[in-house]
């Protein structure tokens, strides 16, 4: 299997984002990070509250072999944290200039000695617009995170062995994670049906746009859910 693009360093932050499919790389923390995925990701899991994998995206990022990682040591804070996202937001768009953007990329962050998360939600809700505006979603993951599923609100998908930030496409299954807000729900729509007029999508998305309790369990605390494990 053709490995692509093996290293993406940020302009920024000056980090490196690994291809974690490249025979090269000898980090155990990405071996870790994809045994992991391998392991539970791309498995079925009795409490999910529907049939398949826990993360239907990342089975078939594994499989086009399109995830890139980064582990940033020490406590960082949001200053730092959003210089990432920069880098993140930067190399997402040139990866899906080079290739077809339909196919499954990911970028993770792993913030391995992290010890305040309010961190990952603060940046998380700053600049998830910026990414769903562009056809991307930003998701935000750490231990004991308790966002609830989107089938079964007992199952917290966002609670993960290490803190994460991680940028992927946005998918057609997204949509019950965009209906909060009209301006979510037109990127939804350009991204999937732009030869819609524009008048159009606007007045689809605040035709749809919901505010009631059942996004709000889902939403709580954050501007947008946008996880790729809730499907």
């Amino acid at each position: 299997m053709t490995t692509p693009i093996t290293t993406l360093t940020g302009q920024h932050s000056g980090f490196e984002w690994i291809n974690l499919f490249d025979p090269d790389q000898l980090d155990p923390r990405a071996a870790r990070l994809t045994q992991w995925s391998r392991e539970y990701l791309t498995q079925p899991h009795e409490e999910l509250g529907r049939p398949g994998a826990v993360c239907p995206f990342i089975s078939q990022a594994i499989t086009k072999c399109l995830l890139w990682a980064t582990f940033i040591d020490g406590d960082i804070g949001t200053s730092i944290l959003d210089t990432v996202v920069d880098d993140m937001y930067d190399q997402f768009v040139h990866l899906t200039t080079i290739s077809d953007w339909k196919r499954p990329h990911a970028l993770i962050t792993v913030l391995g000695e992290l010890s305040d998360h309010t961190v990952i939600d603060e940046v998380h809700a700053a600049r998830k617009t910026q990414f769903v505006e562009q056809g991307f979603m930003l998701g935000q993951f750490y231990p004991g995170c308790a966002q609830p599923g989107l089938w079964n609100h007992d199952f917290h998908p966002l609670d993960t062995p290490w803190p994460m930030v991680v940028a992927r496409n946005m998918m057609t299954t997204d949509l019950p994670f965009l209906i909060a807000r009209p301006d979510w729900l037109r990127a939804y729509f350009k991204t999937f049906a732009p030869a819609l007029p524009t008048a159009l999508r606007r007045r689809l998305a605040d035709d749809l746009c919901d505010h009631g309790d059942a996004v709000a369990d889902i939403t709580a605390n954050h501007a947008l859910v946008g996880s790729e494990y809730a499907h």
